[in-house]
């Protein structure tokens, strides 16, 4: 008798927790979900949003998946907010969208100038969303660049889109904008958010201008000349003061950026030739340590002093020079020291005067020169930072190519 009544209990407890768990089993199953890759903002007439949301199809969601190329679905919709362009895509896929391979977020320029913080908070408070997903500002549509970026060298979107950012730390042309750290410079006080600028690249090449590689660093997204299946591109940065965009920065002005945050490896710049006037030497520059920062704030005008330490070996040189005596490798040292310190200038002062926005956190510098946190905030220093005064000096030395020893 006891046998039969603890049978018949544990098939009544078994059969629980079958009736228990089986509904949610099935809401959590891959076949009820549709899985959002990147998403795109965009104004819309009437006050509302055009959201854009780029789908992966099973194939393409699989990390260890077939590598042959797959075709992504995109749709978008209209809406008063961001949360309820969700709820309509949801009604609309039959399927319940999961951001947790949502690895891009592109929001439009125009949307962007009037601010975002609406549509950072929803995002951050989704904890399906990851803190690691980049965040873009298009200078078209943010629904023409996710239609228009077709990669040709992977097979899944969702890996080219995760490893978009990698170049970062070898060419410093773009910076690595999470949402986690823009929700976190949104609400700082010592500092600006930035966001990675894109576009849509330039294929008319019939009529492509020469430049040389000093121009070449001058450029920003939807400015260059390129050609290929992908039509966009990621190059500069876009300045954020509070949730708003306020200007952009070109390639040579993100580098200096990153170099201020010690948020890149190696890159390359051209520097005027020494020895033959009027030329350009391209020299690949790697940062040796990071960066003295030390901020004065004895007075309403912050005076921001920096140091830097490169070492480089040049990448370009004639046939006809010597550039291996030590002479002439100091002298081109000398040059690089001048154009990186003028170019590390203009680039503080065009935040500072220009946007004023501290997207380089030299703001974090400044609590320690004061004993409480009440004293930090009272000196307001994201509203004095339009005041400061910049004293950069660079310390460059230069080696000759590797590959060629002085016969």
């Amino acid at each position: 008798m006891y046998k039969l009544f603890r049978n018949a209990f544990i098939f009544i407890l078994i059969v629980s927790f079958i009736i228990a768990f089986s509904g949610s089993y099935a809401s959590l199953s891959m076949d009820n979900l549709a899985y959002v890759l990147a998403i795109g903002i965009d104004t819309s007439d009437e006050n509302k949003l055009e959201v854009t949301f780029e789908f992966s199809t099973t194939a393409s969601a699989s990390e260890t998946g077939s590598s042959s190329k797959t075709t992504p679905i995109i749709n978008s919709v209209k809406a008063s907010s961001l949360s309820n362009a969700i709820n309509l895509m949801n009604s609309y896929m039959g399927k319940q969208l999961n951001m947790s391979h949502c690895k891009i977020i592109v929001f439009s320029e125009e949307i962007a100038y009037q601010g975002i913080s609406d549509e950072i908070y929803t995002l951050i408070n989704d904890t399906q969303v990851r803190p690691s997903a980049n965040i873009l500002i298009s200078k078209c549509s943010a629904k023409y660049f996710i239609k228009q970026t077709k990669p040709e060298l992977e097979g899944l979107i969702s890996k080219y889109y995760e490893i978009l950012t990698n170049s970062s730390k070898y060419t410093g042309y773009i910076p690595d904008s999470t949402i986690g750290n823009f929700f976190n410079n949104i609400i700082c006080k010592s500092c600006n958010p930035s966001a990675i600028l894109c576009g849509t690249n330039q294929t008319d090449m019939a009529n492509y201008a020469s430049q040389n590689s000093e121009k070449d660093l001058s450029i920003k997204a939807s400015e260059t000349q390129l050609e290929g299946q992908n039509n966009t591109e990621s190059i500069g940065t876009a300045i954020f003061r509070d949730d708003r965009l306020v200007g952009e920065l070109n390639a040579i002005e993100t580098i200096s950026l990153l170099t201020m945050r010690n948020e890149i490896n190696r890159f390359l710049i051209s520097v005027p030739d020494p020895i033959k006037k009027g030329n350009y030497l391209d020299i690949y520059l790697s940062l040796d340590a990071h960066p003295k920062i030390k901020v004065d704030t004895t007075t309403s005008s912050p005076y921001v002093k920096i140091q830097a330490k490169f070492s480089g070996r040049i990448y370009s040189m004639s046939d006809q020079s010597s550039y291996l005596s030590p002479e002439v490798l100091q002298a081109i040292s000398n040059s690089c020291n001048s154009y990186l310190e003028s170019t590390f200038s203009n680039y503080a002062y065009k935040t500072s005067r220009e946007f004023q926005s501290d997207i380089s956190g030299f703001g974090k510098y400044v609590s320690s020169n004061f004993f409480t946190t009440e004293e930090s905030d009272n000196y307001k220093w994201l509203d004095n930072y339009k005041n400061a005064f910049f004293d950069i000096k660079v310390d460059t030395s230069v080696n000759s190519g590797m590959l060629i020893t002085e016969t």
